[in-house]
């Protein structure tokens, strides 16, 4: 709403310092700083106020070293994420952005599945909460929302690279040309990239199109279930990884900051010409909603740190990975989840590995037997004698290193 504000005063008033708002740059420093200030003061005020309400965490005795001490930690502290992300995002993005909407109705829409499913557990004194179905069906939902809308809305473009020749010949007429005119026009497309490769574009249309040319118009086919996998997996990762102090957030700051450096390069013809990457129109828009995000994890993280004062709740951990999942899927890095989320993709693998593995002896031997001392991953370490934050720091090593690696990729093919 700024925006537009700024934007009229500077066009009918050449309001000083109006200009500013044009910049992604600068609209991003503000987004940050005021989910900061939005999740650090404002939140905790929500803390004592889920405390007043008696939302506290209810704690399962698992045998794990300073798990009684956390019985009564205010939950559902997802809404400090929420609130402290919506609301610099409203303020500053352009709100007709396609991908600024669809990250709202993200928002909102795993955020509601993730509070209704804490309000059973502490309300209703149901421990299971919202039944797994409804929650996978919530989960599909939006990746049917998503992927529809990305496939067949009209803003959701590629501007990609003329042929090399014509390039040349462009550049012989004009030695000053712009990046801008080695471009071809925008068009729609499933293309995506696949790291560590050397011809690293691929299009999902191919897997259809090579029995018919004319099927391209049929690859929501492939892409929409493609969209409702990721969404599904990586929201379940984040709920997983979200059960120790600090984990979930500061794994999860890491990770929007690595997509948030790929949505400014992927946005800027400039950059992506120069790095020779796939150009997204009106992709680098969703640079202010991850500089809101970070800042409200890294604000929520003041509060979540050893020893927590809040929990997230599953509206909050549920909403983290929706919200990494699409914005992957945006700048066409989806292909690069297993990597730069590898703690989510850990946490969920040894949880099917335990489970796996404890039904198959089962059956065979008469007797479950165990992978890991406690799944989900995290768990086993703490079982092993570390201390949590110990475990939270070394995993944030590691998400730092996968983040790097991922980066990397921008060059490495």
């Amino acid at each position: 709403m700024l925006y537009y504000l700024f934007e009229y005063l500077e066009k009918q008033y050449q309001f000083p310092g109006a200009s500013l708002f044009g910049f992604i740059t600068f609209r991003a420093a503000m987004a940050i700083i005021l989910s900061l200030l939005i999740s650090t003061i404002y939140g905790k005020r929500i803390i004592k106020f889920l405390r007043k309400q008696q939302v506290g965490e209810t704690i399962r005795d698992l045998g794990l070293e300073g798990q009684v001490e956390k019985a009564g930690t205010p939950t559902m502290g997802g809404i400090i994420i929420i609130l402290a992300t919506l609301i610099p995002v409203l303020l500053l993005a352009k709100l007709e952005n396609v991908y600024i909407i669809l990250l709202i109705v993200t928002t909102v829409w795993m955020g509601t599945i993730g509070f209704i499913d804490d309000y059973i557990k502490k309300f209703k004194n149901d421990k299971e909460g919202l039944k797994g179905r409804f929650k996978v069906l919530g989960q599909v939902g939006l990746g049917i929302i998503v992927g529809v809308t990305l496939f067949f809305h009209s803003d959701v473009t590629l501007k990609e690279k003329l042929p090399l020749a014509e390039q040349q010949e462009i550049l012989a007429k004009n030695p000053d040309a712009k990046p801008t005119d080695l471009f071809a026009s925008e068009e729609r497309s499933t293309k995506t990239t696949i790291p560590f490769v050397k011809a690293n574009e691929f299009d999902y249309a191919e897997i259809i199109t090579w029995i018919n040319k004319d099927w391209a118009q049929y690859a929501w086919i492939i892409f929409i279930p493609i969209v409702i996998f990721i969404i599904t997996a990586v929201s379940n990762g984040a709920n997983l990884t979200d059960g120790i102090d600090g984990l979930a957030a500061g794994t999860s700051a890491i990770i929007v900051l690595t997509l948030g450096i790929f949505a400014w390069v992927s946005g800027n013809i400039i950059f992506s010409e120069y790095l020779n990457i796939m150009y997204i129109p009106r992709v680098e828009e969703i640079t202010i909603y991850i500089a809101a995000f970070v800042g409200a994890l890294i604000g929520f993280l003041w509060y979540n740190t050893y020893p927590a004062q809040v929990f997230m709740g599953d509206t909050g951990s549920l909403t983290i990975g929706g919200i990494i999942a699409v914005i992957a899927i945006a700048v066409r890095k989806e292909w690069l989840i297993p990597v730069l989320c590898g703690i989510f993709l850990a946490e969920n693998l040894s949880v099917v590995m335990q489970v796996s593995w404890f039904k198959y002896t089962r059956k065979k031997y008469g007797e479950g037997r165990r992978i890991f001392k406690m799944s989900p991953l995290h768990h086993h370490y703490q079982k092993s004698g570390y201390h949590e934050s110990k475990i939270v720091t070394r995993f944030w090593i590691i998400g730092i290193l996968l983040a790097i690696i991922s980066i990397v990729t921008l060059k490495i093919r």
